[in-house]
């Protein structure tokens, strides 16, 4: 269970990279009004802070994606899951705290990793899907990644008009999964 401040520093870390601000024990704790050693009681590394902000960004990211796919994951069939992923993504605004995978080139790996561990049971397609289907859900996918980045840093964001025509491409690409 996350207590009170385990949670403040984490909103803490999120607005920093929002803004585009470095992230370091210090300055969270200096954020949080802690000491760096007040903050390490909760997170003894700033590779357990990170891990523990990417679970933050996919527990808000899984509610919202449930939400939208109306069931859980594993509930599911591929089409459903991924086409509830791209849905999802075309009708968010992201910011940096959306791409914290990517916030610290050290920690690359270990966040990557995590970021795969918790979206895969979105992603995953069934060992047995055809070439098509297998070929048109990462596309899907792809075309969902590219706006959730495009978004979240703000390069070359889709307008209302262009989301609307993704989506109209999204359903074609799943109906052709099915």
């Amino acid at each position: 269970m996350v207590n009170e401040t385990h949670a403040r520093i984490l909103l803490a870390a999120r607005e920093m990279l929002s803004a585009d601000g470095p992230v370091s024990l210090d300055s969270v704790a200096r954020q949080v009004g802690l000491t760096k050693p007040g903050l390490m009681h909760h997170f003894p590394s700033k590779e357990a802070m990170m891990v523990a902000l990417v679970d933050a960004v996919i527990d808000q990211w899984e509610e919202q994606l449930t939400e939208t796919l109306g069931a859980e994951p594993a509930e599911v069939g591929a089409v459903d899951r991924i086409g509830a992923y791209a849905r999802f993504v075309l009708s968010q605004d992201f910011d940096r705290s959306d791409v914290v995978v990517f916030a610290d080139p050290r920690l690359h790996r270990t966040l990557v990793a995590r970021w795969e561990e918790r979206m895969t049971p979105w992603w995953s397609v069934p060992e047995d899907a055809t070439e098509t289907m297998r070929t048109r859900l990462l596309a899907v996918r792809l075309l969902a990644d590219g706006a959730w980045f495009a978004s979240a840093t703000g390069m070359l964001v889709p307008g209302p008009e262009e989301r609307r025509r993704l989506r109209l491409l999204v359903e074609e690409l799943l109906a052709g999964a099915r």
